[in-house]
């Protein structure tokens, strides 16, 4: 199968979103768009039950499938839309049909602007699992939500794109999660936010007043290895403006605060093949649940 970008769909308005984000994705990347559900058969007692028959389990999810690909093609009509029903169970089978896709994108339901997503127990193993980027995208995004205002101050789709951004670790800048980062504002024509976070020494422990010249000192530090990780890539992509942001705290604090104002955050997950499975990491973690815009969780080794 050639590459697409794949959504898993499931019929609740958090996967309608996703469904949405990925076909506007998917026209951006000049890529077919492919609606995946994933029927997990009910246990055979309540399969019995009238409303849970085998015909009943059977249909449903072909009109979920069909209505909503039917509905992205007229929305998208530069997009080919395909469909695709799939057994198991979800966290099991997604992570698979995406080994297939340039991506894979999932919906998330929103608990409110403040509290972000709940990602499911679908989800966090889609993420921990898979190795393609996966995107998670909240219930109720809309494709103005990843544009500025217009001059009005009204939301509009037909505006420029709101920056991506990137949270970076200069210890292990990962060239797979740059790349995507830079190709995603690239397609957005729009800036690139890179979001780096340091900890400054912990006086409090040792019972030592603050050294407001040290603390000068470690930031112009860590500013400096910021610039450099990024200059090769300034280099490479000369049209592209990237934006540094160096600055001591939590880097899941940063990028959470970023998300208010981005199209897209971008952060990285260590690909760990273990037999006690896989993790998300303490960061990723944290923006995917408090992040006020879509998350691209991008694998590396």
């Amino acid at each position: 199968m050639s590459r697409t970008v794949t959504v898993g769909l499931d019929g609740s308005s958090e996967s309608r979103a996703a469904a949405e984000w990925a076909a506007r994705e998917a026209q951006l990347r000049g890529l077919p768009l492919r609606l995946v559900n994933v029927w997990e058969p009910v246990p055979a007692p309540m399969a019995l039950a009238p409303l849970l028959g085998a015909e009943a389990q059977q249909k449903w999810p072909e009109r979920i499938l069909r209505e909503a690909a039917e509905g992205l093609r007229l929305r998208h009509p530069g997009v080919e839309v395909v469909g695709e029903q799939l057994t198991g169970r979800p966290g099991e089978v997604l992570p698979d049909a995406a080994e297939e896709a340039e991506l894979l994108v999932l919906g998330s339901r929103g608990l409110s602007g403040i509290g972000g997503f709940l990602v499911g127990s679908v989800g966090q193993a889609a993420v921990a699992r898979t190795e393609r980027p996966v995107v998670l995208v909240r219930a109720g995004e809309a494709a103005a939500d990843e544009h500025v205002m217009d001059p009005a101050g009204i939301p509009s789709a037909a505006t420029g794109y709101r920056p991506v951004v990137l949270g970076l670790d200069t210890g292990n800048p990962h060239e797979a999660l740059i790349e995507f980062a830079i190709d995603a504002a690239m397609r957005r024509a729009t800036t690139l936010q890179v979001v780096h976070g340091f900890t400054l020494p912990p006086y409090f422990a040792y019972g030592l007043p603050d050294d407001p010249e040290l603390n000068a000192l470690i930031a112009a530090e860590w500013a400096s290895a910021l610039t450099e990780v990024l200059r090769p890539w300034r280099q490479k992509f000369p049209s592209l403006e990237i934006v540094e942001s160096s600055r001591a705290g939590k880097a899941a604090d940063q990028l959470v605060a970023a998300s208010h104002d981005a199209s897209l955050v971008v952060v990285g997950r260590r690909i760990r093949r273990s037999p006690f499975g896989a993790h998300i990491g303490p960061v990723t973690h944290a923006v995917l649940h408090h992040a006020a815009a879509p998350v691209a969780v991008v694998p590396h080794d």
